[in-house]
């Protein structure tokens, strides 16, 4: 099972879960379907996964640049690449705390329609309370 997430930097909150799709969906496929628009003005960190996937209109979108065949990376975008992979493991974090419900990450055996939809929910609002409480308790 695979969701679309969206996360705060600043707050490591989940801010969108997607639709619970099969696992071999493909990312920009999913987020084609779902039509999620951001507003203007947003920075927006993405894998290569999601590359030529439309979130709107002036949106400052950083992707990690792919290294040429036979080639090596210039030493000016492989920097650009670690400043944007130490963005997007804040992100790998917040979803590793939905994940941290072994029942999100486990195969998923329950067979009533659209409880794996409620299950990942639960799990992001169970990860928004932690990371809530304890922004709040610094």
């Amino acid at each position: 099972m695979k969701n679309n997430i969206i996360a705060g930097l600043e707050d490591r909150q989940i801010k969108y879960l997607g639709e619970t799709w099969a696992g071999k969906a493909h990312d920009k496929k999913m987020a084609d379907e779902e039509g999620v628009k951001l507003p203007e003005g947003y920075e927006v960190y993405r894998d290569l996964g999601f590359q030529g996937h439309d979130m709107g209109e002036g949106l400052m979108v950083m992707e990690p640049k792919k290294k040429p065949r036979g080639g090596k990376l210039m030493p000016l975008d492989k920097a650009a690449n670690q400043d944007i992979s130490k963005v997007r493991v804040i992100v790998e974090h917040v979803i590793s705390g939905a994940k941290r419900c072994r029942c999100v990450k486990d195969v998923f055996r329950n067979w009533r329609a659209e409880f794996s939809d409620l299950t990942m929910e639960l799990a992001c609002g169970l990860h928004n309370l932690r990371s809530d409480f304890r922004i709040k308790n610094y």
